[in-house]
């Protein structure tokens, strides 16, 4: 545990400066005033907090909590496990019990206040680079340093980097990687596939790891600071993991509740805006004012997705869009520009077709092509499709194969991570995405 982790000493200062605060504040209200520092009360103020702070640290507050959740249940159990201790021995020693304002508050306070220090550590880790040692194979590296400077979950830098043949022993006891990463300063060591299955670069890895490195797989490492999973270190059981919307059935009740919900609300300004839209049609945008179009939904069958439409009736579903398309038509543009072009699908949602979040469906032609091309490609199709989805967040838009493989990476990702909490830090990503009015 790091001493000079910023939270690691806000928390007992808080927690003293609390303490104080309503044993003063008792001291001055009660029927009877007295001096808070000079009666027995002090003591035992002094060892609850103690005993508090103890239980607190056992626990590992506040730096060993990796989520909100784990800090407070650690934090209401230090309370808890706390006032017990005291309380018994009160109770046993025949003294009274320290006044519930002093108890009760700090209690009350204390578990909001671990979590005010978690997240003040966990910004300011989030603002630091991580510093990584790689043992991967030129090109693996190069990648990674390109997506490193991309939109990444966790900022890192590649401080240095050995292929697999130089990270091995030369014999005499030499140990290559582990002189390479101590002289780095790296704090995360990570291995390639090839990598893993040389014993030599295992051993020295093991004793990095005994020194406090953290060892990280480069599928690992991807999956954790860049938010999805590279097709190359893919193998068919990686896929064998849990999915909220195939296994978690209180998962797929609730999303679905939400689903509706959101397309009931969102259809009321559908009707709303239609007649503008139908209006702005006839003048800039000659023809149908709806265009539906088959796409490929959850388990591979296709449906009929609707939009404004907002390219010349001829364009036809042969070709990729793209940015800056001359096909799209002037009203076409600003709908694209806004995404309301997109509204009709709150009826696909409502049907059950799409979801609010999703991968994005795609052309069955495409679907085709892409699963003969690209590894792991049909997996996406064991959710249904959403009207925005992690990929769109993290990679915008696409319009090529090679868009289409980076766009599977982030959403294997979303498989892997499929729940609530993400499908809700989703739907924000995108409304900032809106509101900036980053459009196609």
């Amino acid at each position: 545990m790091n001493f000079q982790s910023p939270r690691l000493f806000l928390m007992p200062a808080g927690a003293t400066a609390l303490a104080v605060f309503f044993m003063v504040l008792h001291a001055r209200n009660t029927a009877e005033p007295y001096d808070p520092f000079g009666t027995s009360r002090f003591f035992w103020t002094a060892l609850f907090l103690g005993v508090f702070l103890v239980a607190s640290y056992a626990l590992g507050l506040p730096d060993v909590p990796q989520t909100r959740a784990a800090a407070a249940l650690g934090s209401a159990t230090a309370v808890l496990s706390s006032v017990a201790f005291v309380s018994l021995a009160q109770l046993g020693l025949g003294v009274p019990l320290l006044p519930r304002m002093v108890v009760g508050g700090l209690s009350l306070v204390y578990v909001p206040w671990v979590m005010l220090c978690w997240r003040v550590q966990t910004d300011v880790d989030s603002l630091r680079s991580a510093r990584v040692f790689a043992v991967a194979e030129p090109d693996e590296v190069a990648a990674l340093r390109t997506d490193l400077l991309d939109d990444v979950e966790r900022p890192a830098e590649i401080v240095g980097w050995l292929s697999p043949s130089d990270a091995k022993s030369t014999g005499s006891g030499s140990t290559p990687l582990v002189d390479a990463v101590v002289a780095a300063k790296a704090e995360f060591l990570i291995m390639d596939v090839s990598s893993q299955a040389e014993n030599e670069i295992v051993h020295q890895a093991a004793a990095l790891h005994s020194a406090g490195i953290r060892i990280r797989t480069l599928s690992l490492f991807t999956e954790e600071f860049l938010g999805k999973i590279p097709l190359a270190e893919m193998e068919r059981v990686s896929l064998l993991f849990d999915i909220g919307e195939v296994h978690r059935i209180r998962y797929v009740r609730t999303k679905r509740i939400f689903d509706v919900a959101f397309a009931l609300l969102g259809m009321i300004g559908l009707v709303l805006i239609t007649p503008l839209l139908a209006l702005a049609n006839i003048f800039g945008n000659r023809g149908p004012l709806f265009y539906s179009q088959s796409r490929v939904g959850k388990n591979g069958r296709d449906f009929q997705i609707y939009k404004f439409r907002s390219m010349i009736p001829s364009s036809g579903p042969t070709l990729w869009t793209h940015t800056d398309d001359d096909r799209v038509t002037r009203v076409g543009a600003v709908l694209r520009k806004s995404h309301v072009d997109e509204l009709p699908q709150l009826w696909n949602i409502f049907r059950g077709d799409l979801s609010i979040v999703g991968p994005r469906p795609e052309q069955r032609m495409y679907v085709d092509q892409l699963v003969e091309k690209l590894p792991y490609y049909d997996v996406r199709h064991l959710v249904r499709p959403g009207l925005t989805g992690w990929a769109q967040t993290k990679y915008g838009y696409g319009s090529d194969d090679d868009d289409a493989r980076e766009k599977l990476q982030y959403d294997l990702f979303y498989l892997r991570r499929q729940s609530l909490a993400l499908d809700i830090r989703i739907v924000v990503r995108t409304l900032r995405t809106l509101v900036l009015s980053r459009g196609r």
